[in-house]
């Protein structure tokens, strides 16, 4: 992902929910976000992706995220999704989806993100990658296979 962000919510709260979702907004890129719900054993880890982001990965992706393949360990998968009201955090509201178990992240009635667990992320950021580059005629493709090894070097 291009920009590593990793965000902590404490307890989240509406001020701090509200400051976190707004952040990750506000960069444009995923962010990697832990929630500390009270009353949970357990941090939720999930990686809130801006609408316009995930929409490309989907687009690029030639087939949805396999159901067997959610197994990095995020109790939120594990579980059967519960039916519950929207949850309100100041100018945004989170919409739990039953099926897929993604959050619909909307603020003033328009979806702005949506938390996908870690590994879907990966997994769709991945596979629209690949199948982007199978589109570039091969001397592009070999200069952008060069730029991503030049990207992974430590210290270049």
């Amino acid at each position: 992902m291009g920009i590593q962000m990793d965000v902590v919510a404490g307890y989240p709260v509406n001020d701090e929910m509200e400051r976190v979702l707004g952040l990750a907004e506000a960069v444009g890129e995923p962010v990697t976000v832990t929630f500390l719900w009270e009353g949970a054993e357990e941090a939720e880890c999930a990686v809130l992706v801006p609408a316009a982001t995930l929409a490309l990965w989907e687009h690029w992706a030639p087939t949805a995220y396999p159901p067997d393949a959610a197994g990095d360990g995020n109790r939120a998968e594990a579980e059967d999704p519960e039916l519950a009201h929207p949850r309100e955090f100041g100018a945004f509201t989170l919409f739990r989806r039953r099926v897929g178990g993604r959050t619909a992240v909307a603020r003033g009635g328009v979806v702005v993100a949506e938390l996908l667990n870690p590994g879907e992320a990966h997994w769709l950021e991945e596979q629209a990658r690949t199948v982007r580059q199978g589109f570039m005629d091969p001397k592009q493709k070999a200069a952008f296979e060069e730029f991503l090894a030049r990207q992974s070097s430590p210290d270049e």
